[in-house]
C-alpha cells in the first residue's frame, strides 16, 4: 500500500488582528515533499505517528505540510497556494489512500470552515474511491460535513495535547484496515449548543475527566472505531464554533449517532461546571506573593499564545511592578527591545518599552530599565511529549532583562507558546529557583510545567483570548449557544 501524507493546521483567532500569511507558516513549519521526514518524524505529533504507521505495512509518500503558531485568519492567498500544493501533490501521489492532518479550526476571510473546505478540495482532487483519514486538534470547531469527505475523523483526547502521536497512529491503523477491507467506517458528528471556555476544557480536571471515561467506555463497544470528544475553540466567531462529538462505527451509522447525541446530552448536563472562574489581576498577584509553594504561576488567559493572542500582554507585569513583586520571570514578545539589548550588549543598562504592540486591549506600553543579562538565538529541542508536538522549537533572537530584585524579563523575537520549559533553560534560567513565573497560556502549559510543583494562579486578564465570553461580540456563530445564551 502506499499512503500519503500531509497536513495543514492553523487555529485560527478571529478577533485577533495580525493574519496568518505565508511569512507566519514559514516562521512555523512548511515543508513540501521528502522534506517533512526528517521535521515530523521524531515529533510527539499526529504526522510522526503517520510516518510510524508504516509499520502497518504501507509506504508513506509524504506530500506537504505546514504549521504557524496560532494568530488571526489565515489569508486567502497562502490558504489557496497551500491547499493547491496540497491537492496537486496528492493526486501525482497515486496513493491508495491518504492521512491528513487538520486542526479543525482553521479560518480565512473567504472561508469560516475553512478545514471542510479543504476536505471538499482533497475529496474533488481524488476522487470518491480514495479513503481519506483525518486527525483534528481536540479544539477543533467541528462541522457536520466534514464526514461527508472523510471516511474516518478522529481527535486527540487530552488536553495539554500529549496524544498527538498516537492519534495519527490510530488513524493509520484504521486506514489500513479500511485498505484491506476488514471494516467500513461510517461517522456522526453531534453539536450540543454549548461553548467551553479552555480551562473547562482540561481533561484531567472534572467534569471533562468523566466525560472522557464515558467516551473510553463508548469506544471498547464492539463496532466502534472512535469516540472524540471534541472542545470547541471559543475564539472563532463562525457558525460551527462550539463542541462537539464524533463517532466512528465499523458500518454502523444509528450507533454512531446514538453514541454522539447521548455523549453530547452528557456534556450539556454538565454545563455549569464546565465553565470555571477565576480571580483578577489584582487578587491574583496578591495571592503569588503570599505563595507559600513557589513558583507561583501566574497564568495570563487573556494573553494566551496559544490561542492567537500576541504575547506582549503587561496588565500582570503592571501589576507585578505596582505590588512590587521580588523574584519574578515574564517573557513578552517585544522584537524593538531585543535589537536594542543586541545593540547595547552584554552587561549594558537599557531602557525598552514592551507591550502595546498590537493593540492596548491586554495592556499600556510599559517602560523597563534593566541589564542585559544575556543574548541569545532562541533555539532549543524539546525531547518529550509536550503540547503540539514540536521537537525543533525557535522564539527567535531573544534577550534576557535583569530589572534587579531578582526580577527577569525575557524579551523575543517570535511569538512562542510556552508548551516547554526549554523556552526559559535554554537562555541560562532555572525556573525552579523563581518565586513568581507569568505563563501566557490556558492549559496547554501543564505538560512542561508540571515538573515544578509550583502553586498555579489562573488570572481573569483581558485581552483575544479572554476566559470570560461576555467579553467578546459574537456575530456569526449559532445561537442558542451556552453560556451565552
Amino acid at each position: 500500500m502506499r499512503i500519503a501524507i500531509g497536513g495543514f493546521l492553523h487555529e485560527s483567532n478571529t478577533f485577533a488582528p495580525l493574519p496568518a500569511d505565508r511569512q507566519r507558516f514559514r516562521e512555523g513549519s512548511l515543508t513540501y515533499g521528502d522534506a517533512l521526514i526528517p521535521v515530523w518524524q521524531q515529533a510527539h505529533h499526529e504526522v510522526g505517528g503517520f510516518i510510524e504507521g508504516a509499520k502497518f505495512g504501507y509506504e508513506v509518500v509524504p506530500v506537504a505540510m505546514a504549521w504557524a503558531t496560532p494568530a488571526g485568519p489565515v489569508t486567502d492567498e497562502f490558504y489557496d497556494h497551500f491547499t493547491d500544493a496540497l491537492t496537486t501533490g496528492l493526486r501525482l501521489a497515486r496513493a491508495d489512500g491518504v492521512l491528513l492532518a487538520l486542526h479543525g479550526a482553521m479560518v480565512t476571510p473567504k472561508y469560516p470552515d475553512a478545514d471542510a473546505e479543504t476536505l471538499r478540495r482533497v475529496r474533488a482532487a481524488l476522487g470518491s474511491q480514495t479513503p481519506i483519514a483525518v486527525t483534528l486538534d481536540f479544539h477543533a470547531n467541528v462541522s457536520p460535513q466534514m464526514t461527508q469527505y472523510a471516511d474516518i475523523l478522529i481527535g486527540y483526547q487530552t488536553y495539554p495535547h500529549v496524544d498527538q502521536r498516537g492519534c495519527g497512529l490510530r488513524a493509520a491503523e484504521l486506514l489500513t484496515q479500511y485498505l484491506k477491507g476488514t471494516i467500513r467506517p461510517v461517522g456522526y458528528v453531534a453539536k450540543p449548543a454549548l461553548m467551553l471556555n479552555l480551562l473547562g476544557q482540561e481533561t484531567a480536571r472534572e467534569p471533562m475527566a468523566s466525560l472522557m471515561k464515558q467516551a473510553r467506555a463508548a469506544e471498547s463497544l464492539p463496532g466502534v472505531l472512535a469516540v472524540s470528544v471534541m472542545a470547541g475553540f471559543p475564539y472563532a466567531d463562525v457558525p460551527d464554533m462550539g463542541a462537539s462529538i464524533i463517532v466512528v462505527t465499523d458500518n454502523d451509522r444509528d450507533k454512531a449517532q446514538n453514541i454522539a447525541e447521548e455523549l453530547a446530552g452528557a456534556m450539556w448536563d454538565v454545563r455549569d461546571q464546565l465553565n470555571v472562574a477565576v480571580p483578577s489581576a489584582e487578587e491574583a498577584v496578591r495571592r503569588a506573593i503570599d505563595c507559600s509553594q513557589p513558583p507561583a504561576l501566574l497564568i495570563d488567559l487573556g494573553d494566551n499564545i496559544g490561542g492567537g493572542s500576541a504575547g506582549d500582554g503587561t496588565v500582570l507585569l503592571a501589576e507585578l511592578l505596582r505590588q512590587q513583586a521580588r523574584g519574578f520571570i515574564i517573557t513578552l514578545y517585544a522584537p524593538t527591545a531585543v535589537q536594542q539589548a543586541k545593540a547595547a550588549g552584554i552587561g549594558a543598562t537599557v531602557d525598552v518599552v514592551v507591550g502595546g504592540s498590537t493593540g492596548r486591549g491586554h495592556g499600556e506600553p510599559i517602560r523597563l530599565r534593566g541589564v542585559v543579562r544575556s543574548l541569545h538565538e532562541g533555539q532549543w529541542v524539546e525531547a518529550e511529549a509536550r503540547h503540539g508536538g514540536r521537537r525543533w522549537n525557535n522564539q527567535g533572537h531573544t534577550a534576557v532583562l535583569d530589572l534587579g530584585d531578582d526580577n527577569l524579563v525575557v524579551v523575543n523575537s517570535l511569538r512562542t507558546p510556552p508548551f516547554s520549559l526549554g523556552q526559559l533553560t535554554s537562555l541560562g534560567i532555572h525556573p525552579a529557583a523563581a518565586k513568581i513565573i507569568v505563563v501566557k497560556a490556558a492549559v496547554a502549559y501543564k505538560a512542561a510545567y508540571a515538573p515544578l510543583q509550583g502553586t498555579i494562579i489562573e488570572v481573569d486578564t483581558p485581552g483575544l483570548t479572554a476566559i470570560n465570553p461576555a467579553r467578546f461580540e459574537y456575530h456569526r456563530i449559532r445561537r442558542p449557544l451556552y453560556p451565552l445564551v
